[in-house]
């Protein structure tokens, strides 16, 4: 993929390897989020998602080469801006979704309860937006890179995994969001480093939570189509 500001991405050094690690790419980013949205009850599925967020870490850890130093370079880097920016689409999109699918969730967790909204915004960051870098983006580039060498079609692979990843959630709002999220996380990692995508990543989630699009990112209100 070239050079990029997040990690070097190890060379694929044979067919056999190649294949090895696209059927473990499969397992990780594909069959397993897809066994946990179709079998698992919902209260059971942040477990889940704990144990593969350790496995993917440890997969990381074991693969070598990985500059873990390198995660906290590259602030000067952190397009401040542009998480501005993204801070007031998801405000802006997430009031006319609400308005036209759950008029009665807008603003609720700052309506009813501000103290846990400043919970919220103090954690995500720190429980739910790291880890998931660390998966999908640190992980993704530096084992799985060189399996999808062109970069715009590695953005868009990388967006489409963090997508199923929310599948469990089963609603159209989440996937597409989550999509877009992926493409914009991925592209600060590979252009800036890795402190700009856990920025954009935080200050997204922060946002979807304030406007109250968190709704659909509850699982107590999952409901399968079967």
């Amino acid at each position: 993929m070239g050079a990029m500001a997040g990690a070097a991405v190890p060379e694929v050094a044979s067919p056999a390897r190649r294949a090895r690690l696209w059927a473990e790419f499969a397992v990780l980013f594909v069959a397993v989020p897809v066994a946990i949205a179709v079998a698992l009850p919902p209260q059971r599925m942040f477990q889940a998602l704990f144990v593969v967020t350790l496995a993917g870490l440890v997969i990381l850890w074991r693969t070598g080469g990985f500059d873990w130093r390198g995660l906290m370079r590259g602030w000067r880097r952190v397009p401040w801006l542009e998480a501005g920016l993204i801070a007031l689409a998801v405000l802006a999109a997430g009031l006319v979704l609400l308005t036209l699918l759950r008029p009665e969730a807008r603003f609720l967790i700052l309506r009813q309860r501000p103290e846990f909204m400043l919970l919220i915004w103090a954690l995500y960051p720190i429980f739910s937006a790291l880890p998931q870098e660390l998966v999908f983006r640190a992980l993704f580039f530096h084992r799985y890179g060189a399996l999808v060498p062109h970069r715009p079609s590695a953005l868009i692979v990388n967006a489409g995994v963090f997508s199923l990843a929310h599948l469990m959630y089963w609603s159209p709002v989440v996937l597409a969001m989550t999509f877009v999220g992926g493409w914009l996380f991925a592209r600060a990692y590979v252009l800036r480093g890795f402190p700009a995508a856990w920025v954009l990543h935080a200050v997204a989630g922060n946002a979807v939570f304030a406007v109250g699009l968190g709704t659909w990112f509850y699982s107590g209100n999952v409901v399968r189509p079967f």
